[in-house]
């Protein structure tokens, strides 16, 4: 059972998303048969301070999708925050 499959994502942040994590990028591997939701999981636990992101838009391969949709080898994620103009 030490054969745990995987999948790559990149994983793309802007504005305070990027200020949070540290930087505007990240290849994250994560279980097999996962999610978004999952992914926003993973960098929760592994950045804590992404939990002060409380408002934010996802996107899967440049299309804007919900937490339920499934990530797949090679897909790039953007997490995108509400941009706040004047």
């Amino acid at each position: 059972m030490d054969d745990i499959k995987t999948l790559n994502v990149k994983v793309k942040f802007f504005a305070l998303g990027r200020e949070l994590i540290g930087q505007g990028e990240l290849q994250l591997q994560l279980p097999e048969n996962n999610s978004v939701a999952g992914l926003i999981e993973k960098l929760k636990e592994e950045y804590p301070r992404f939990a002060q992101l409380n408002s934010y838009l996802v996107a899967v391969n440049m299309e804007y999708a919900g937490v339920d949709t499934e990530l797949k080898d090679g897909d790039e994620v953007a997490i995108i925050p509400p941009v706040s103009g004047g």
